[in-house]
């Protein structure tokens, strides 16, 4: 199947939206299917978005995006995000009357809301209703998502799990060379691993009475802030790769923090490397942890953080052995609405005609 992706997120940032479209992709190609992908990196002129500079937004896109489904003549298409690229992908589907699927990476409504506390999530959410609504089906990380999304008037929708890499992220990374990247710090180590922004909460984290040392792994607009408020803990700075994996294999304890995720893919990767996951009764960790063995989940975020800590590392990578990107991707592609094959040879073959007669 030719599948056509449009996101306003892709590579080279790193998130964890990036990495499930970017992972899913490779496995549909892996399958046999013709994936394109179009994302502001393809020359587009763009600006960054407001509080998130190393987000780009694509301006004046709509005749590129237009020759663009032209050339692919895609059987499904997925609009991945709601920023300018994902704006006119679904008003080109509206107009030609194409069927297209969505999904909800990020609860972005509580995100705008804790940058600006102004702007009500009432008006958040009817802004993500009458862009998701839109589509044939919306697809959601977790059941806890999925109900949510639903008590708030958002129709068509259907589940989409996520994955981890087990061989980059897996427990062998643990004490590398014989040492820890944690080394010289006071035991146990309880980690944020992820982007450093207030959305995250990590604040909550950094607050609470916990023995050992605290330490937040990642960049982010948050970071310059943080590091003034508080000189105790330890702030290594982004990481990648095996070094990023080496971070979440040598923590005693991965916290996880946060209210908005809709999933938290790092949760997996922690559990992947025999980190147990410490968090909140919140939307992603209380569909992922509870009763798994590899985590713990409270709304008293320290009574979670020593709970995980007595946490079976095995078990966290058994469990995490359950998520593949292979199966990732087959729900993926089952959940994608391609267009009736005679409507669709119709319907591509129309606009060739006009083309030439262009």
């Amino acid at each position: 199947m030719r599948i056509l992706v449009v996101t306003d997120a892709w590579e080279p940032q790193v998130n964890g939206v990036v990495r499930t479209l970017s992972r899913t992709v490779d496995e549909c190609r892996a399958m046999g299917h013709e994936v394109e992908v179009i994302h502001p990196g393809l020359g587009f002129r763009t600006i960054p978005l407001p509080t998130y500079p190393d987000i780009k937004l694509a301006l004046g896109a709509r005749s590129d995006l237009e020759a663009r489904f032209k050339a692919f003549e895609p059987e499904a298409i997925h609009i991945a995000t709601e920023g300018t690229l994902g704006h006119v992908a679904r008003r080109i589907c509206m107009d030609w009357k194409l069927p297209f699927s969505t999904s909800y990476h990020t609860q972005f409504p509580e995100y705008v809301n804790a940058r600006f506390p102004f702007i009500p999530l009432s008006a958040g959410y009817a802004f993500m209703r009458r862009f998701h609504n839109a589509g044939n089906r919306m697809m959601v990380a977790t059941p806890t998502m999925r109900d949510e999304l639903a008590k708030r008037g958002f129709n068509n929708i259907t589940a989409w799990t996520r994955g981890v890499d087990t061989e980059l992220f897996h427990p062998g990374k643990r004490h590398m060379d014989g040492e820890s990247v944690y080394a010289g710090l006071e035991g146990p180590v309880f980690a944020y691993i992820g982007r450093v922004a207030v959305e995250k909460n990590i604040e909550s984290f950094l607050k609470t009475d916990l023995p050992g040392t605290k330490v937040v792994v990642g960049p982010g607009p948050q970071l310059e802030e943080l590091k003034r408020k508080y000189p105790d803990v330890v702030f290594p700075g982004g990481k990648s790769g095996v070094e990023l994996a080496r971070y979440f294999a040598d923590a005693d304890v991965m916290v996880f923090p946060s209210f908005t995720d809709t999933f938290g893919l790092v949760i997996l990767e922690a559990m992947a490397c025999g980190t147990p996951v410490a968090a909140y009764v919140a939307p992603g960790p209380k569909d992922i942890i509870p009763g798994s063995g590899a985590g713990a989940v409270n709304d008293d975020l320290r009574t979670a953080c020593l709970e995980a800590l007595t946490m079976d590392r095995a078990r966290c990578r058994e469990y995490a052995e359950g998520f593949s990107w292979r199966n990732c991707a087959e729900e993926f592609v089952r959940n994608l609405k391609p267009q009736p094959r005679p409507e669709r040879k119709r319907f591509w073959r129309r606009l060739r005609r006009l083309r030439k007669r262009g």
